[in-house]
């Protein structure tokens, strides 16, 4: 059965580099293929490639590290038919389970107990005509809406749609964060403080802890 087998890129121990949790200790299940490519990506070497392996298997290589937090992103996870059952397995084991998804793959079928963090491409990524508006409707105070800006029109479009779309109503956490070496994070903070958005302005930790192109960290 397709649910028996996923195609992974790398699986890994780090600490969370982003949302919420940033900074834990977290197992990194990294799934290859993504059907998106956001002319800002920093992991197009998960687009092809990776190893075929089964899901006990894949399960128990992410429950090796120990870590409380596991998160399983990609790529774009949910393009394989095995992940859903993967997550409801993390969750079953007593893991805290985030899932990073693009937001234009159908996240309906995810156990309600998995923290999905989701973007919102803004239109600098060139994806924006993808996201799935209907997804809203799967978001819970758990979930986390992330938004990568690469511009002032970026930030304005993201300004705008957690407006119109009420989008506290869901939840709470709401990330916006600049793409590293093109927006100074500076000036979107002074951006957000000067409309009072109520979003967490945030950093990809990783890359001031390792060299930006670093992998597997």
């Amino acid at each position: 059965m397709k649910e028996d087998w996923l195609v992974i890129h790398e699986v890994y121990a780090s600490i969370q580099g982003e949302s919420s949790f940033a900074g834990l200790p977290c197992t990194f299940v990294r799934t290859t293929g993504c059907n998106l490519r956001c002319a800002w990506c920093d992991t197009p070497q998960a687009f092809r490639g990776g190893t075929r392996m089964t899901r006990a298997d894949l399960l128990a290589r992410a429950l090796a590290p120990r870590t409380p937090l596991v998160e399983v992103t990609g790529g774009e996870p949910l393009l394989q038919p095995g992940v859903v059952p993967l997550l409801r397995e993390l969750c079953d084991a007593g893991k805290t389970v985030l899932l990073e998804t693009s937001g234009e793959a159908n996240v309906a079928p995810v156990d309600r107990r998995v923290h999905k963090v989701m973007d919102l491409k803004c239109p600098g990524s060139g994806e924006s005509h993808r996201n799935r508006w209907a997804n809203l409707d799967h978001v819970g105070p758990n979930d986390e809406l992330k938004f990568v800006c690469a511009d002032r029109a970026d930030y304005e479009w993201t300004r705008e749609t957690v407006r119109a779309r009420d989008l506290l109503r869901l939840t709470s956490n709401l990330l916006v964060s600049a793409v590293y070496g093109r927006l100074a994070t500076r000036d979107l903070v002074r951006w957000v403080l000067e409309d009072g958005l109520p979003v967490r302005v945030q950093l990809q930790m990783h890359k001031y802890v390792w060299p930006p192109e670093a992998t597997g960290v």
